[in-house]
């Protein structure tokens, strides 16, 4: 039998009925402060109110946004300064920033040595 998945003790459906409050009660003091003065802000706002409607297409530039219980199942499309990245918000990501979840940097890979090179260059990375 599969365990069932939990966050601080909270099946999904008990923490998709969490408020507001009872949510900050939850998560760490860092997160608490920012969610409580990120409500004043209009992109706060506006990202929030997006997510409540149901809104199919979400897309914000916001990364430093905390996933909150009403967002649980919803897809949101997160900038990382180049392109926007889905994010699905799961469970475990409750407490945790969107900019997290969409990364800003990829690896690096190498290819073999380039026009114009020396030979001592091109047999360098020949072994």
């Amino acid at each position: 039998m599969a365990k069932e998945l939990k966050w601080k003790g909270l099946t999904e459906e008990q923490a998709k009925a969490l408020d507001l409050p009872a949510f900050l009660a939850l998560v760490p003091s860092r997160e608490r402060r920012s969610i409580t003065r990120a409500m004043k802000t209009e992109d706060w706002q506006a990202l929030n109110s997006a997510i409540e409607s149901g809104k199919s297409n979400v897309k914000t530039h916001v990364r430093e946004f905390v996933i909150l219980p009403s967002m649980l199942g919803k897809t949101i499309a997160v900038y990382t300064g180049k392109e926007f990245v889905r994010v699905i918000c799961t469970l475990e990501m409750l407490g945790h920033r969107l900019g997290e979840f969409a990364l800003t940097r990829r690896g690096v890979s190498h290819s073999g040595a380039g026009v114009g090179s020396t030979r001592s260059s091109k047999a360098a990375t020949a072994r």
